[in-house]
């Protein structure tokens, strides 16, 4: 049977996207999501789907089940991460920003909030919050009990709730936002940013041991302003910011005199920006030259 026509490949290629998001939303990492993508696939394969009364809530059990065993292996390898870890960066397309939900669900500063999560906790809160899936098949996929999902998915919900904004800002505000930061940021203003960064903004900056970065965040306009422009190299190099909707947020694409450098990410709150993500890792800039699909459904 030709592969197109194949059954099980038809059902996988057309819930794909919707599995990457699941497993990049409980992981944080492109590379993972596809590693953890390879072996649904592996397992779906060999599934009687004669016996598969939802073919795309089994397949979501199965890369729950997946993630879950990736997410596990990767709190090890993140305990010997140098410096802070930031979510690797994915090129979105523009009207991701559009859709509230999935451009929130997949933001770096909610993603570094779910870092604090523990496993399951993550998993259930992804599943429930971003895909609306029911505590019956969530008990399946997490091998818990639908009353235990329950008490997990309220205190995972309260744990996010008391660290993510919950200020609603518009598409439009974020860009206004960011282009007043890369006017600033390209000019050495430092007025500029402080007129950008709120007070209390946060910056995490990750380069993973291999680029220059804040071993550790920092708080306050004033620090920030310093550890920005002195970490960019401004004195011996051209800084240019490129917009782009990175994780469906605005954000920009940093290059010093004309080579690649990393991106930065954004949190804005009335209408200045309280949290700034720079990943200048070169190992998490490899989906930020092409666009990768995200969905919820």
């Amino acid at each position: 049977m030709d592969d197109l026509t194949d059954p099980a490949t038809s059902a996988f290629v057309a819930h794909r996207n919707l599995l990457f998001t699941v497993a990049y939303e409980m992981l944080g990492s492109a590379a993972d999501a596809e590693d953890v993508l390879q072996e649904v696939w592996l397992r779906w394969v060999e599934v009687d789907l004669a016996q598969v009364r939802d073919q795309r809530a089994y397949l979501v059990r199965i890369t729950t089940r997946q993630a879950l065993n990736r997410l596990r292996t990767m709190r090890r390898r993140k305990e010997a991460y140098v410096g802070s870890w930031l979510p690797e960066p994915l090129l979105t397309a523009p009207d991701v920003a559009q859709d509230f939900e999935l451009a929130e669900s997949v933001s770096m500063a909610l993603m570094l909030v779910l870092e604090t999560l523990s496993p399951t906790e993550r998993a259930v809160f992804v599943l429930r919050e971003a895909f609306d899936v029911g505590y019956d098949e969530i008990a399946a996929a997490v091998d818990k009990t639908p009353a235990a999902v329950r008490q997990i998915a309220h205190r995972a919900r309260r744990h996010v709730d008391a660290r993510r904004s919950r200020t609603a800002v518009s598409p439009g505000e974020a860009r206004a936002a960011l282009e007043s930061l890369r006017r600033a940021l390209e000019t050495g203003d430092v007025q500029g940013l402080l007129d950008v960064l709120a007070p209390d903004v946060v910056l995490v900056s990750d380069g993973g041991g291999v680029k220059r970065a804040v071993p550790r965040p920092v708080t306050g306009a004033d620090k920030v302003v310093r550890m920005v422009l002195s970490g960019l190299g401004r004195i011996e190099s051209t800084f240019t910011g490129e917009p782009v909707v990175l994780n469906g947020n605005p954000a920009l694409v940093v290059r010093l005199d004309g080579v690649l450098d990393g991106v930065m990410a954004i949190r804005v709150e009335h209408a200045r920006i309280t949290g700034l993500y720079y990943v200048r890792n070169p190992e998490k800039l490899t989906r930020v030259d092409s666009e990768t699909a995200l969905t919820l459904r």
